[in-house]
């Protein structure tokens, strides 16, 4: 596998120049290096994945409904809450 310049750029970035992984799971040495080497791949993939632009987005008339009522609701159950106002 190779990388172009792009995705070499992108990995020193979040991987820093050395990227390293370790597995001490099995009992055999072989089994221990296919477990490094997969998760070393693991690693590679994630640092080249580029993430999807997020595309703002307003929240609709409904939302706003929901949650301007929860506020009245949480406002109301405060206000139950006080005890009666002293005249002086």
């Amino acid at each position: 596998m190779t990388l172009d310049e792009e995705g070499r750029a992108r990995l020193l970035e979040r991987l820093g120049p050395t990227v390293t992984a370790v597995a001490q799971d099995a009992r055999s040495q072989a089994r221990n290096r296919e477990l490094a080497l997969e998760r070393l791949a693991e690693k590679i993939a994630a640092g080249l994945a580029v993430a999807k632009r997020r595309r703002p987005t307003r929240p609709s008339r409904a939302a706003k409904e929901r949650r301007l009522e929860g506020k009245r609701r949480t406002g109301e159950r405060k206000r139950g809450r006080r005890g009666p106002a002293e005249d002086e």
